[in-house]
This record gives structure tokens, C-alpha cells and sequence, in this order.
């Protein structure tokens, strides 16, 4: 059985960080009133950059770090729902930047679970002996999506890309378990599509602030959201350590969505979870979407949090509702 083993990361962030001083201001609220959420700033695209600019630095960061030369990529998968075109997809717009093959290249719409979504589709790909280089990518700028008058999501979202690289490996005779072997272990996804209405971004949303319609710009029920996202979270997880054949005491860390740090204290908390395992960088970057999660396993990687060996989970909830959890052994 071929595994999809984590070869090399990377990411990469907008120049201009936005503080929540600036957000407050225009909200009208009280001085710390967004640090509840755990964001203290985020960043935000410029003028002069692109989200397929920020991909491709984030995709040549990852391959330089996995050895990877771009000519020995197999597909490329990508995680978004902001891109600048109906169609070309993301992932041809980075495809021409890279100056890959003729391989496949697309997009994966899940919102903020996007990026385990996109690693499920890539895992299955490389156990089937279909690709040996696998490039999945999470990049978004939902910051362009919110009402900046809007206190339910105006202080949330920020800008981002960051990509992994995997890389095809046949089990070993140290591979005596599922559980024993390097790579992904397990990946589980579910969607609730009855309960799209409590976070969606109208089609065509508007990423000027100049318009003004209510209707045109995201929406979140809050409240609904945060309770959703715990629930599945946790259940989602347990179900994914389930069939690697792991508990959540042999988990060396927790790689979450970065939504919001109640959710990810709650979700811990339930899982019996100590925060000191978890890697949390939201308050530098808030709510990436998709790119939360390759964002904050590249800065685990580059903190040294993660060793040959060590179990990681990644999980994420987004709008849909959608919810993804993988289990790795790095």
C-alpha cells in the first residue's frame, strides 16, 4: 500500500497586517473587544498583490523544502473559494506560474475545510499509484467577502496561502500496523448541507467596500456556527483516530482550523486535549480559511513541534456546513 507522506511545507502572508485598533475604529466598539475571539491582527492583501501571487510563494517555499523541483509534480490540488475567476480555476493560474507538465490541476471548494478536503482527494490519489508528487494548496482572501461594517465578521478574516507537498512511500517491514506507518493514516469528510444558511458568501460578492448591499456580502449566524463547528469537530476527530487505530493521548499535535480560539478550546477541552499540544496562530493572522491550516503546521514545522514520527491531526470546519479531519504520522 503506497502512503501519502508530508515531504515538505510552506506558506506565505499578505505585507499589510491590520490591527484590530484599525477594525474597532471603524465598528465603534471598546478597546479589546476583538481580542475575545484570540486575534490581535491579520493580514490583508494589497494593492499590488494577488492571491495567486501569495500560492506560488507558498508552493515554491513547500517544494524547495521537500527537494522538489516543480517539473516532478504530478497534480496539483487546490484549496479556495476566493478566486479571481469563475474559471480559469486557482489551480491553473498557479499551474503557468509553476511551469508544471500537463497535469491535472483544480480547485476543491469547502470553504474553510477546504485544505482537508483537498488532502483527502491527494491521499487517494497517491494510494491508488495514480500520482508519486502531490502539491495541495490552501489559499483565500475572504478579508474582500465581508461587510467592513459588520461585527459579526469583519474582525475575523484575513489573507493567506500555504501548500504541502506529498510524496508517494510503499509501507516498510517497520510498517507491522496501519497506525506504525509514516504518512496519512486517515481522512474523513462530511458535509451538512442542511444548514448552509448559517455562514455563505453570495456568488459574486462584492470585494470593493463601495458596495453597499446587504445581501451581496457574507454572512454568519455566530452563535450556530461556533456550535456546529464544535460538535463536528470533535466527533469528526474521534471518528478519524478511530480508524487510524490511535487515540487522542498518542497525538503529538493538534493542527485545527484557525477560526476562533473558544472553538479551539472547547474542541481540545472535549477531546481531553492539553492546549500546550495544539498549534494556535491565529492571533497573528485570524480566520485564513483554507490556508489556516498549512499556514500553522509550516511555523510547527519551522518551531520544531513536530519529529519523525509524531502523530498530527488536522481539522477544520467551514461553510457548506463542511468539516474534514486527517491523521499523519509526520
Amino acid at each position: 500500500m503506497r502512503r501519502a507522506c508530508f515531504a515538505g511545507v510552506g506558506a506565505a502572508l499578505p505585507s499589510r497586517v491590520v490591527a484590530n485598533a484599525e477594525i474597532e475604529d471603524r465598528l465603534g466598539v471598546e478597546r479589546g473587544w476583538i481580542e475575545r475571539t484570540g486575534i490581535r491582527e491579520r493580514r490583508i492583501l494589497g494593492a499590488d498583490e494577488s492571491l495567486v501571487d501569495l500560492a506560488e510563494r507558498a508552493v515554491r517555499d513547500a517544494l524547495a523544502a521537500a527537494s522538489v523541483p516543480p517539473s516532478a509534480v504530478d497534480a496539483l490540488v487546490v484549496a479556495t473559494t476566493s478566486s479571481a475567476y469563475r474559471f480559469p480555476s486557482l489551480a491553473c493560474l498557479l499551474h503557468e506560474r509553476l511551469g508544471l507538465r500537463a497535469v491535472p490541476a483544480f480547485d476543491v471548494a469547502a470553504a474553510c475545510a477546504g485544505f482537508p478536503y483537498a488532502l483527502t482527494v491527494a491521499d487517494q490519489g497517491v494510494r491508488a499509484g495514480d500520482y508519486g508528487v502531490v502539491v495541495v494548496v490552501g489559499a483565500d482572501c475572504l478579508s474582500a467577502f465581508v461587510d467592513p461594517c459588520d461585527r459579526a465578521t469583519a474582525p475575523l478574516f484575513g489573507d493567506g496561502a500555504g501548500a504541502v507537498v506529498l510524496c508517494g512511500a510503499g509501507a516498510t517491514s517497520a510498517d507491522t500496523a496501519p497506525a506504525a506507518a509514516r504518512g496519512i493514516l486517515a481522512c474523513r469528510l462530511r458535509a451538512l448541507g442542511a444548514q448552509w444558511s448559517i455562514l455563505t458568501a453570495p456568488l459574486g460578492a462584492p470585494q470593493v467596500a463601495s458596495v453597499a448591499a446587504a445581501a451581496a456580502w457574507m454572512h454568519m449566524d455566530g452563535p450556530e456556527v461556533f456550535r456546529v463547528a464544535v460538535e463536528h469537530l470533535v466527533d469528526l476527530t474521534r471518528e478519524a483516530l478511530a480508524v487510524a487505530g490511535v487515540a487522542p493521548a498518542d497525538v503529538a499535535l493538534f493542527v485545527p482550523h484557525q477560526a476562533n480560539v473558544r472553538i479551539i478550546r472547547m474542541m481540545l477541552q472535549l477531546l481531553r486535549i492539553d492546549e500546550s499540544r495544539a498549534m494556535v496562530n491565529l492571533s497573528r493572522y485570524g480566520n485564513t480559511s483554507a490556508a489556516s491550516i498549512p499556514i500553522a503546521l509550516t511555523e510547527a514545522v519551522r518551531e520544531g513541534r513536530l519529529a519523525h514520527g509524531d502523530l498530527v491531526v488536522l481539522n477544520a470546519v467551514g461553510g457548506g456546513i463542511t468539516a474534514g479531519a486527517v491523521v499523519a504520522r509526520w
